[in-house]
């Protein structure tokens, strides 16, 4: 295939020589701050804290380090499957063009906050060989994006670009539900938006025909028994039409993972086959207003009574609560302690409510958050005073445990919190495309500009780069390997694309990108949220570097 002045000769072996200068300088830059902020060897929290600036700038490090890794995974799959062409291989090039640069000069942690080589004791001299200076010369051209767009233009009904490597199974599951959204969900979804409107039961009931609720439930427990890789495609579709819609099975992934790995076999027979089928919708029903992210502090209380326990307390950000009909509710069933070990975990029933009686069971009340963006399901602060849950209903029946098998679903929760991130990210490439092709400035669509031109490709650039490190870490689980890391790695920066990839495309947009009638108007308020929920840009840069530092 003949190439163009814009790629680079021989690029993917270009790229695989800068893997292992990468890897020494990370090695290099954990070593450094092992030294700072490790006692006996092992991390110490105090010392992570006072020195959180360069704990979180190493976790950024680590995960550009891992992105690229993986990049270059998927380059060495495609040329196996002869898949390689001309725009896989700039997304590669742009991609190691930038991130290198950005590794050498400084990462952006947020607006603000840039994370620099300096604060790990180490520089950019470690960066130094030829292949690595060709990339930060001359990956990330203008003439290699400008390239890459005109190569999205005759693709522009799609906003998948370049070949995911994925096989052609989840090829075939990513076009049902591109079909579905493209269908069902895209032309209602800023209605709902904007009306503040519940997603219809109907397009429930219509996923739930699909499998969505059960995709990863085992066959055994009324599931499809499918791969998390499948839940990452199926969440990226949905949330391409809409996160409201992409997070519906979010809550019954979480329930069902708790059941899966810490509820006994009555437990997972009763409860199973019927999130599957979405006769139950659960809720997670974790945060309290005062905690916010340190769940090991929370104080609703469960005091056993009878037959029951009773549960007493705050609950806030419960989305779909007034919905549901079963909450995985985390309480403290031991009132002398203080910390996680004292917590438990239930499945607690309730009774779907009305708009007229959103709360209709005795011992609960709640009251709706309004919210920027993610508005479908709706947000809940709830307050329970002596709401009864049936004794058999702790999971695992056994107390104490709820904190470690919460613990064991946040890598499915931030895989698929990852995978919603592409699916906002996507769609506000969908709309600067269109939006750029169509719109006319100075007698030229604005696609023709430089910095518009720019803006998409590394839209698209970067959305390669969190879809290869959210499939990577799903590949881990799917393979039962440990992926806490990865999955915190791939939530982190997925979430900061998809941010990026919103607020450009409304830049694209210009002054209507203001107005409420534009779709992206409701993406830039979607995409705000993912850098919060299941661990903030924060929390999940302090888990990442506590991991680094072992």
């Amino acid at each position: 295939m003949p190439t163009t002045s814009a790629l680079l000769p021989g690029i993917a072996d270009l790229t695989a020589a800068a893997i292992a200068p990468v890897r020494a300088l990370i090695d290099s830059a954990t070593q450094n701050m092992r030294a700072v902020m490790c006692h006996n060897e092992r991390a110490a929290p105090d010392l992570i804290e006072s020195h959180q600036a360069s704990a979180h700038a190493l976790s950024w490090l680590a995960t550009y380090g891992e992105a690229l890794v993986q990049m270059q995974a998927w380059a060495e799959r495609l040329q196996e499957q002869d898949k390689f062409a001309e725009m896989e291989q700039l997304i590669l090039q742009i991609a190691f063009g930038e991130y290198l640069a950005q590794i050498a000069g400084g990462i952006a942690m947020s607006q603000g906050e840039i994370a620099r080589l300096s604060d790990l004791g180490v520089d950019a001299a470690a960066l130094a060989s030829p292949e690595i200076g060709t990339l930060i010369a001359r990956g990330n051209s203008q003439s290699a994006r400008r390239r890459l767009v005109d190569l999205m233009q005759g693709n522009a009904g799609h906003a998948t670009f370049g070949a995911t490597g994925l096989e052609d199974e989840l090829e075939m599951i990513r076009d049902q539900f591109r079909r579905y959204a493209d269908e069902r969900v895209i032309p209602q979804a800023h209605d709902w938006h904007l009306n503040d409107r519940l997603i219809p039961m109907e397009i429930i009931r219509e996923l739930a025909e699909m499998g969505v609720f059960g995709l990863t439930i085992p066959e055994e427990h009324g599931g499809f028994g499918l791969s998390k890789a499948s839940m990452v495609v199926v969440s990226e579709e949905l949330s391409r039409g809409y996160i409201g819609v992409g997070s519906l099975g979010t809550r019954s992934e979480i329930a069902a993972e708790l059941i899966l790995t810490g509820g006994t076999d009555e437990q997972k027979s009763l409860w199973l086959p019927r999130i599957a089928s979405a006769e139950i919708l659960p809720t997670a029903v974790f945060t309290e207003p005062d905690t916010g992210s340190d769940l090991g502090a929370l104080r609703t209380r469960a005091a056993k009574e009878g037959a029951h326990y009773r549960i007493t307390g705050s609950k806030t950000w419960i989305t779909h609560a007034a919905r549901a009909n079963m909450m995985t509710l985390l309480a403290r069933t031991d009132p002398d302690s203080d910390d996680y070990r004292g917590l438990s975990m239930f499945l607690a029933e309730k009774t779907p409510g009305t708009d007229a009686d959103p709360f209709p069971d005795a011992g609960i009340t709640g009251t709706e958050i309004e919210v920027l963006g993610y508005r479908g399901m709706k947000e809940y602060e709830l307050r329970f005073d002596g709401f009864a849950v049936q004794r058999e209903n702790l999971l695992g029946g056994t107390e104490g445990q709820g904190f470690k098998q919460l613990m064991r679903t946040f890598e499915s929760a931030r895989i698929q919190t990852a995978a919603r991130a592409i699916g906002v990210a996507q769609s506000a490439l969908e709309a600067a495309m269109q939006y750029a092709q169509e719109r006319r400035q100075f007698a030229r669509p604005l696609i023709a500009f430089p910095r518009v031109y720019g803006k998409l490709a590394m839209m698209a650039v970067e959305i390669m780069i969190a879809r290869q490190l959210t499939y990577h870490s799903a590949w881990q689980k799917d393979h039962d390997k440990r992926c806490d890391l990865e999955a915190g790695m791939a939530k982190l920066l997925g979430a900061r694309v998809a941010w990026a990839a919103a607020d450009n495309a409304l830049q694209i947009h210009g002054g209507n990108g203001f107005a409420l009638e534009y779709r992206i108007s409701r993406i830039l308020c979607d995409a705000r949220i993912l850098n919060i929920f299941e661990g903030a840009a924060e929390i999940q840069a302090q888990v990442i570097a506590r991991r680094l530092l072992g």
